[in-house]
């Protein structure tokens, strides 16, 4: 809105600093607005989904027994997350950039299938949601959309990480490889959203990673001397990531321990779809995985969990996602937590150490 402003005035005066990605990103002008956006709605939003949720969000009775104290807190806080993060991108963007429009477009989608899920979980007083099917559906044909944009404007390749710019052509196979990793991705984040902060804080991390990733590929004298695909327009993404790190961050001091509210599927499916998303534009598929190491080992959890009991009826894990696992060995949830967020910090200097080890 205001990059469109400034554009129709010519860019005059002060104005001028809206034409550069690095002050509408990495000088923190998206980072503060969705911050203080979250911060401002952050009570408020609370209060209305504690008397409109009532009992709050139903809490798996075989999971860990020291999850009960929780009974009562609000879910749906995603929708904060949602509201700061998109007013903050819609403020500062580039409208003519269709990668971002994109990304907004499977964020927003993801959100609504995550608010539909919750919604079914807080009415019925029960932890199924809607069916997995159903979800998974209304997910590929999100995922799908987007992706074919993005095929449209920067080809259907798939970069190999610690290469200089070598790739696959993957043709019409890429939509599919590129929904597939957006909806895994999500769902990846939406398992790892179990514990007060678990998922908020690597979220924040990863966004930061592909923040420096989006401004360098979108920039061809960075691209060119890294060796790394150059995709015109993708640093615009930086504001879409600055955008989730504000608010990501306004709802982590809200959700810290003791969460005054939960993410819910709202949050952690969007933000995850925004991830997946921002890396098949900057053709980092592959480097996500890395970056966004912790959410691929907490999905893994649960498939390995699920694939040996049904044919051997033996556990693995003490329980699955794995974070439940480190519960039942004793460690605390603070303790769980603070240790996840050390390894997805160590994963994203990881992640970001592919762009020069070529």
């Amino acid at each position: 809105m205001l990059y469109w402003l400034a554009e129709q005035l010519g860019f005059p005066g002060l104005l001028n600093l809206i034409r550069y990605q690095s002050f509408r990103s990495a000088t923190g002008a998206t980072v503060a607005t969705a911050l203080f956006i979250g911060l401002l709605i952050g009570p408020r939003f609370i209060g209305w989904l504690r008397v409109r949720q009532g009992k709050g969000q139903p809490i798996r009775a075989d999971g860990p027994q020291t999850h009960l104290a929780k009974r009562g807190t609000p879910t749906m806080g995603g929708l904060m997350i949602l509201t700061s993060m998109v007013l903050a991108v819609v403020i500062w963007m580039n409208v003519f950039n269709p990668y971002v429009w994109a990304c907004l477009f499977v964020t927003l989608g993801f959100g609504a299938i995550g608010f539909l899920d919750d919604y079914d979980k807080v009415r019925k007083a029960s932890t199924a949601g809607v069916s997995g099917r159903t979800r998974l559906l209304l997910e590929f044909a999100i995922a799908g959309i987007a992706a074919w944009i993005i095929m449209g404007q920067n080809g259907p390749h798939l970069y190999l990480p610690f290469t200089s710019r070598m790739y696959l052509d993957l043709g019409y196979f890429y939509p599919v490889f590129a929904a597939f990793t957006i909806v895994a991705f999500g769902n990846a984040v939406n398992l790892t959203d179990g514990l007060d902060g678990l998922a908020t804080m690597p979220v924040i991390i990863a966004s930061v990673a592909f923040m420096v990733i989006v401004y360098l590929v979108g920039n061809f004298k960075f691209a060119e001397y890294l060796g790394i695909a150059h995709v015109p327009g993708a640093g615009e993404l930086a504001i879409f990531c600055g955008a989730v790190v504000g608010a990501g961050l306004a709802f982590l001091w809200f959700n810290a321990p003791p969460a005054a509210v939960f993410m819910g599927d709202t949050g952690s499916l969007a933000l995850g779809g925004a991830l997946g998303t921002i890396a098949v534009v900057a053709h980092h598929e592959i480097v996500l995985g890395i970056i966004g190491g912790l959410f691929v080992v907490e999905a893994m959890s649960v498939i390995i969990q699920v694939f040996f009991y049904k044919r051997t009826g033996k556990r693995v894990f003490r329980m699955a996602p794995i974070h439940h696992h480190f519960e039942q060995l004793g460690w605390s949830e603070p303790t769980v937590v603070i240790r996840f967020w050390i390894i997805a910090f160590v994963l994203a200097l990881a992640g970001l150490s592919t762009l020069k080890l070529r």
